[in-house]
């Protein structure tokens, strides 16, 4: 959870360079920690929508094994359509840069930042896994438990490494740096996506 909230978060496409932006406009670090605030509470929001079907799928302890290697696919054709269409979503273009929030969680959505925590959830509930003839109401509790977790856990560290690749780039090194040493990071995106997915499904198919 805390690596791929790092990587989330070094990454620019989830948003800190407009955080750099919004605090060199005004002038204000304080700028930048409400920016980098509203990014944190969509990237959070965005983790949740796409933990929470999940959350009551795996209730269905008899049906857990193939939700794994259901979820696991999933991502892997998500990471194989980013390879194939590296397009910067339209839709994220058309959000005013103002609301950050709403940027935030469309970008993790559309990039798919959300799927690639499933395999992490799923193979957490696993290991915690209650007793079988446990109420429905105990596994459901304990599993949206365990997915708000997850989603804070990785939102903290995503917008600790953001939060600090911003602070640097606006107190030290400026937009310069970001223009001279920008690289598309979309193929390692797909790439990572396949890869959590691949390790997720190997896993799922040995047990």
């Amino acid at each position: 959870m805390v690596a791929s909230g790092v990587y989330h978060g070094v990454n620019p496409g989830m948003g800190w360079p407009l955080a750099v932006s919004a605090g060199l406009m005004e002038r204000s670090a304080r700028a930048l920690a409400m920016a980098l605030w509203a990014l944190t509470v969509g990237h959070l929001l965005a983790m949740l929508v796409v933990l929470f079907p999940f959350s009551l799928l795996v209730t269905i302890i008899e049906w857990q094994r193939q939700i794994q290697i259901a979820a696991s696919l999933l991502v892997i054709g998500f990471g194989i359509f980013r390879f194939v269409n590296r397009r910067h979503p339209r839709t994220l273009a058309r959000i005013p840069p103002t609301q950050l929030g709403l940027w935030s969680f469309a970008a993790a959505i559309a990039h798919g930042a959300g799927l690639m925590l499933v395999p992490i959830y799923l193979g957490l509930c696993q290991a915690a896994e209650l007793d079988k003839h446990a109420a429905a109401g105990t596994l459901i509790n304990a599993n949206l438990g365990t997915a708000v977790l997850v989603s804070v856990v990785h939102s903290a560290a995503m917008i600790a490494a953001g939060g600090t690749m911003a602070w640097l780039v606006y107190r030290y090194l400026g937009l310069k740096f970001v223009s001279r040493s920008w690289f598309n990071l979309v193929v390692a995106w797909a790439f990572s996506l396949i890869l959590v997915g691949a390790l997720s499904l190997s896993i799922s198919l040995a047990t």
